[in-house]
Formats: C-alpha cells, sequence, structure tokens
C-alpha cells in the first residue's frame, strides 16, 4: 500500500478488507480520501481504473 497511489490525484490510499487469507486481500476497497473514489478489490485484484466521467 506504500508505493500506491490514487490514480486521479496520485494522494495516499485507505485499504479496507472485507475477507482475507494468510497472504491476501481477497474482498474489499481501495479509497481515496481526497477523491471520495473506492476502487473495489475483488477475488485479489484491485480495479485501480478511474471512474469514467460523463455516463
Amino acid at each position: 500500500m506504500d508505493i500506491l497511489a490514487c490514480p486521479v490525484c496520485k494522494g495516499d490510499l485507505v485499504l479496507n478488507v472485507s475477507e482475507e487469507d494468510e497472504k491476501e486481500v481477497i474482498k474489499g476497497t481501495i479509497f481515496c480520501p481526497a477523491c471520495k473514489i473506492h476502487y473495489p478489490i475483488d477475488e485479489g485484484i484491485p480495479n485501480m481504473l478511474p471512474p469514467e466521467d460523463g455516463d
């Protein structure tokens, strides 16, 4: 987490774990307090794509 940054503002991120095993986070979110964006973690894979504008 120390090397990750928000893809939108490059700010610090907060990890919220819903489910984990001995080695990794299985489900949860990575949250940017500055942008108020939650990036989901599903099956151990974080989705760090910025949200699309104007849909």
